[in-house]
């Protein structure tokens, strides 16, 4: 989700969504809602007023220094938990929806990424500690490279109920159910903008790209807007997944 166009566009398309899908809860990445980069207060529960349960997050969890101690106090709202031990915040959690314990896993990729711990092995021990607390595990991988992504889902198959992955804001077209019952897709894609690039305007990125220089890139305000994730059916006792579906609303006002 990207600033307050992806906000905004939350704001309208989740509640349809929730409804239209008969969806138990909703899980969403939530590290560039404010402004484009990072997380507040104020953009954490904003998005919980509009029907988010629970937040994901990745290398700019930390961009906004007053965040830490929301990050710190909160149940619902993760950093990476493959950063150093002594880093502010959990990187797995647990939240209730429909009666049903619900673990969430948040690592991020080494790929091209921000120096940080073996996200296999990190993965390995949460993992086991979840699942004494409930079948029903969600991990978002957090990463550059597909390969990585891939590589986590097979790592994980049968372990968890769900691997999506997030950072690159353009979704994957690879959706499926893995043979060991664990729904998988690489990227879910953004929401937020869809002219600039990758939520960001244009003109500064591109400037980055031709000429090297380094000037702050701001978020696409104008042109038409998109809404970017997928709808898991997971078997509440098993923990398996029965389907996935990628939903991609385009052309948004």
């Amino acid at each position: 989700m990207v600033g307050s166009p992806g906000r905004e566009v939350l704001k309208r398309c989740l509640p349809l969504l929730r409804d239209q899908h008969h969806i138990h809860a909703c899980i969403a990445n939530g590290e560039n809602a404010a402004g484009g980069f990072g997380l507040t207060a104020q953009t954490a529960d904003e998005m919980f007023d509009n029907g988010v349960d629970f937040i994901t997050g990745g290398n700019h969890i930390f961009d906004k220094r007053d965040f830490v101690q929301y990050l710190e106090s909160s149940e619902r709202v993760l950093r990476p938990a493959n950063y150093p031990s002594g880093v502010p915040g959990r990187g797995a959690s647990t939240f209730t929806a429909d009666g049903v314990t619900v673990g969430v896993l948040n690592i991020m990729g080494r790929t091209f990424m921000p120096p940080v711990d073996d996200p296999f092995r990190c993965a390995d021990r949460l993992v086991d500690e979840l699942r004494e607390r409930t079948p029903v595990l969600v991990v978002d991988v957090h990463a550059e490279a597909t390969s990585e992504k891939v590589a986590l889902g097979r790592y994980l198959d049968g372990r968890v109920s769900c691997v999506v992955g997030t950072h690159t804001h353009v979704q994957t077209a690879d959706e499926q159910i893995l043979a060991g019952g664990t729904a998988f897709l690489s990227d879910l894609g953004m929401t937020g903008p869809s002219d600039g690039v990758i939520g960001m305007e244009a003109g500064a990125v591109l400037d980055r790209f031709l000429r090297g220089l380094s000037e702050r890139f701001s978020v696409e305000r104008k042109g038409p807007k998109q809404f970017c994730g997928a709808v898991v059916a997971i078997d509440r006792i098993s923990g398996k997944a029965n389907e996935i579906k990628r939903i991609f609303l385009k052309g948004i006002p």
